[in-house]
């Protein structure tokens, strides 16, 4: 059997579907199982109903109680067609509720008249086909579901011709350009369709919830207000040198003495091993160049440790000069005795610091 008839059996069920639905038919005979043989012999039994109701309405008057030429009980259970064997048997459903409801309907007008419909009942009914009309492509329903029943199926259906046509529309130039997406773009879609579902979520929350969008506002806005503030923090740390004016070093400042002539009275001192003198003007000569380098306004009155402070945190010689302070206090300040060796560590920091000296 043809896999085509069956299917073109129940595709066939517009033809009396709406009578279907305007009587309510429902099929309550229920199922059973047939040959591809009971099968056609069913569709010949159903032909000589059609045949018998088709009788009946050509006597134009009421059926006797008696007779049931168009009864709906006559086409019986609906049918569970299997053919084939093995790995290669099918199974499909033929129901008939379409002629049932053919046969309700001609049945319905061989009874007593009904009371005449008006309004927009008349016009629907108006457009019905008429009771022969539906009994004869019913009849030609029956026999053209016989005709394709004895049809045998193709194992192997050929559908060159359907590819043949579409390698012909995929030939046409408005598919030249067509490829297949790449890697790349669809990892790109991906990202997109994700980007979308979660601003959709958001919205949908932000629907439920308006007051949410107020508190993501002032956390944004906070957030924003916040980073600009701490930019500006650190750019005005690391050009605070670019906001000094160029003007001379004030009398007495280090800057004032050039840092060569600092490290030369240090490296005299040294010569007489003055360790406390060589770190003192040791330590002059790194502030002197710092502040020809305009690191911070020149001023002799500043400690030691507001020079330190005039550092950014961030600036990389900062460790170098806070060590260098601190060895300049002990000595200088605190009275400790200095040997060589804390002459030579003090020098190494200001080589860090950016002085181009040689190792004594």
């Amino acid at each position: 059997m043809c896999r085509a008839a069956v299917a073109g059996a129940l595709a066939a069920l517009w033809v009396v579907a709406p009578f279907a639905k305007a009587l309510q038919v429902t099929s309550a005979a229920g199922w059973r199982t047939v040959t591809l043989d009971e099968y056609r012999q069913h569709l010949q039994q159903l032909e000589g109903v059609v045949t018998d109701c088709g009788a009946q309405q050509t006597l134009k008057s009421a059926a006797p109680a008696d007779d049931s030429a168009c009864d709906p009980k006559r086409v019986g259970p609906d049918d569970r067609v299997e053919w084939g064997a093995g790995s290669g048997a099918q199974t499909r459903e033929v129901r008939y509720d379409w002629m049932r409801a053919a046969l309700a309907r001609a049945a319905k007008r061989n009874s007593s008249p009904q009371p005449q419909s008006i309004g927009s009942i008349v016009a629907r009914k108006s457009t019905l086909p008429t009771i022969e009309q539906v009994l004869a492509e019913a009849r030609q329903r029956l026999k053209d579901d016989e005709e394709q029943a004895g049809g045998t199926a193709e194992a192997n259906p050929n559908y060159a011709a359907e590819r043949n046509s579409l390698q012909t529309i995929l030939a046409q130039k408005a598919y030249q350009g067509v490829s297949e997406m790449s890697p790349r773009e669809r990892l790109v879609e991906w990202v997109d369709n994700l980007l979308d579902r979660f601003f959709a979520s958001l919205v949908r929350l932000g629907s439920r919830a308006p007051w949410l969008g107020w508190v993501l506002r002032i956390l944004l806005l906070g957030g924003i207000g916040i980073a600009l503030v701490w930019f500006l923090i650190r750019i005005e740390r690391n050009a605070r040198v670019r906001l000094v004016p160029d003007a001379a070093p004030a009398p007495g400042a280090p800057s004032a003495r050039e840092w060569q002539l600092w490290y030369q009275d240090a490296a005299a001192a040294a010569a007489k091993q003055e360790w406390r003198e060589a770190i003192h003007f040791l330590y002059w000569a790194a502030i002197s160049l710092l502040e020809s380098r305009r690191m911070w306004p020149a001023d002799r009155a500043r400690t030691p440790r507001e020079y330190l402070a005039l550092l950014a945190g961030g600036d990389p010689r900062k460790t170098s000069l806070t060590e260098l302070t601190r060895r300049f206090e002990r000595t200088w300040y605190g009275g400790r005795e200095s040997a060589a060796s804390d002459f030579q560590a003090a020098l190494e920091l200001v080589r860090a610091l950016g002085l181009e000296v040689r190792a004594q």
